[in-house]
């Protein structure tokens, strides 16, 4: 039995309905990850299970128990917002124990749980220090620290870690992973970052418009998304969609993708792709990560289905521990990931690796994956 339930879920202001029927469920413990562009509704979803605002149509269960009419403070939930919000005038010590202290828990048993949350979090050493002295990561282990305090039946975070450098937010996505692994709590968190909700999460669901496009494990949303709008938001860089025409092939089917000024490429069908799911002549959009192709030395040894294609260099990107290379096909830039010795120069012509085990492909009109 699932422990977060939400069926049917509606909210509208006036006549624009911001979430269209949302139907999820997350088991005890679990990590979901609500992820998507600004304005898709991922906030207001949690809004909507924190109680902060309420719902036009539907139901939230927690641990079976029906929460649409209960008051924030009656749903056992802690919130964590991109926002520190903490008592500039107070310790550490001070800010974490406030709601504790509200509610009339006596001191010695404030004391032992700011302790062992301070222990938890690794940050003993500032208990007696004010917000003022702290850095942006600290402040936010802070915030963290108030919420787990109370040791609540969900975890909600809203895009925490927005506020911080690109060094912090990896380092404070390491935190949220220890934390969830040696508390086992459940969590539901919001972002933008699909790094933050694939590194993250047991489960994602990706929304746009206040409609759930996908929801699955990082490895399901990641490899095999639902539709382009998926495969394009999910990943950096994002999956090459290629515009490709069905066309027989030694006696099966190939994929033709076209190039400017020489021989289209021809690359076999992908294995995922059922026997009859397309047709000779039907065009398809074909999905394929930037680590799927590769040289031929970095290509996946134990794929079923490598394809070796000659292409040109237009332009070479090196980062760090990989190389980006960019070729052109079907009328866009294609971004291969090769490794970072590989001997890459613009303007050259070298092999590229296809691998078509990894590949997906979607109908170009109802915009969903096939098969």
């Amino acid at each position: 039995m699932a422990f977060l339930e939400i069926k049917g879920l509606f909210k509208r202001f006036g006549k624009v309905e911001v979430l269209k029927g949302i139907d999820l469920d997350l088991e005890l413990g679990g990590f979901l990850v609500l992820v998507g562009p600004s304005g898709c509704g991922k906030s207001t979803l949690l809004s909507a299970i924190a109680g902060l605002d309420t719902i036009s149509e539907g139901e939230i269960r927690i641990d079976g128990q029906v929460v649409n009419d209960l008051r924030p403070s009656k749903r056992d939930i802690a919130m964590v917002f991109q926002s520190y919000a903490l008592y500039p005038n107070m310790t550490v010590a001070e800010n974490i124990a406030f709601g504790m202290e509200m509610r009339g828990v006596p001191k010695p048993e404030r004391d032992a749980a700011v302790e062992r949350v301070a222990a938890t979090l690794q940050m003993g050493h500032l208990l007696s220090r004010k917000p003022s002295q702290l850095s942006g990561g600290q402040r936010q282990r802070v915030a963290m620290g108030r919420a787990l305090v109370r040791d609540p039946r969900v975890f909600l975070f809203d895009e925490p870690l927005s506020n911080l450098d690109a060094k912090l937010r990896v380092d404070m996505r390491t935190e949220i992973k220890k934390l969830h692994q040696s508390t086992g709590k459940t969590i539901v968190y919001v972002t933008h970052d699909q790094i933050e909700a694939m590194t993250l999460a047991t489960k994602i669901a990706v929304l746009r418009d206040g409609a759930l496009q996908q929801v699955g494990t990082p490895a399901e949303v990641y490899n095999r998304p639902a539709n382009l709008f998926v495969a394009d938001f999910m990943g950096s860089p994002s999956m090459n969609l290629l515009t490709s025409r069905v066309v027989a092939h030694n006696g099966g089917t190939a994929l033709e993708l076209p190039r400017p000024n020489e021989a289209a490429i021809l690359l076999r069908m992908p294995p995922n792709v059922a026997p009859g799911a397309v047709q000779v002549g039907q065009e398809v959009i074909v999905g394929i990560r930037p680590e799927a192709i590769t040289d031929p030395d970095g290509a996946d040894r134990n794929s079923p289905l490598v394809e070796i294609v000659e292409a040109h260099v237009d332009v070479v990107e090196p980062a760090g521990s990989d190389t980006y290379v960019v070729t052109q096909a079907s009328g866009k830039e294609v971004i291969a990931r090769m490794r970072s010795d590989a001997d890459v120069r613009p303007g050259s012509r070298i092999p590229f690796a296809f691998d078509l085990n990894k590949a997906v492909l979607f109908n170009p009109e109802s915009r969903q994956r096939i098969g």
